[in-house]
């Protein structure tokens, strides 16, 4: 958890992420993640300098068998003011369906922000922490360019006018093995997600990808990582205006 906690520092350092007297919404689905970031945050409260605020809320999406015991208790246990939002996310999906049964990603993400900016607005949060990793990054950037035509990622943070909240990924600089060492070290808990789509995305498809090419070219994972912030060594081509 140590090197979670210096990364968040340094992302919060790098990127201005949070300032005094924020009040942060933290989305939390159950997933290692989300935990991760809601503990990083919570230690990083109490060892910064800063002062700040935290929440967290989950959306019950209304897939069948997710059990939010554990987490709920935890943050009981750490004295983190939980709150949990009611939806119809996944019967809106069911319909939205493709004919294969596969639902969209694309759309079930757009509604879950949705959801948590009405609710961070309505208990007067001014920032969403997402939890957003290193190597959600790199694949969001190849997602892109494959799928997309474009180099581009997401941002460390994003002020979004018409709602007047800002959106910040203090995970920004800690990979997955990294979470995954601090869920095992410190015993969070964590909810395996029932979703359907779990593993058979395009995501998923990136991700097996990129491990492959990581156990050929071990110096790829830090050198993409570079690479998104590396703004003095793009060389792309650029065009004469028509």
């Amino acid at each position: 958890m140590r090197k979670v906690l210096g990364c968040i520092r340094k992302a919060d350092h790098d990127f201005q992420l949070i300032d005094e007297n924020d009040k942060i919404a933290v989305g939390i689905s159950g997933g290692k993640d989300s935990i991760v970031l809601l503990y990083g945050l919570h230690l990083y409260r109490k060892l910064s300098q800063k002062k700040f605020d935290i929440l967290a809320i989950h959306l019950r999406l209304g897939f069948e068998g997710m059990d939010m015991t554990p987490v709920v208790q935890w943050c009981q246990s750490q004295e983190i003011p939980l709150i949990q939002v009611e939806t119809d996310v996944f019967s809106i999906l069911k319909i939205q369906a493709t004919p294969d049964g596969r639902l969209p990603c694309s759309l079930c993400s757009k509604f879950k922000k949705g959801h948590v900016i009405d609710e961070a607005l309505r208990h007067g949060c001014n920032k969403i922490a997402f939890a957003h990793h290193g190597d959600d990054a790199v694949e969001t950037l190849f997602l892109n360019m494959i799928y997309g035509g474009r180099i581009a990622t997401f941002r460390p943070k994003m002020y979004l006018t018409r709602k007047e909240v800002t959106f910040i990924r203090p995970l920004l600089y800690v990979f997955e093995h990294d979470i995954l060492c601090a869920i095992d070290q410190e015993k969070l808990p964590v909810v395996t997600s029932t979703c359907p789509m779990d593993k058979h995305t395009q995501r998923e498809e990136i991700k097996q990808m990129l491990q492959a090419m990581y156990q050929r070219y071990p110096m790829a994972r830090d050198n993409f990582m570079t690479m998104l912030s590396n703004q003095k060594q793009v060389d792309l081509w650029h065009k004469f205006d028509e």
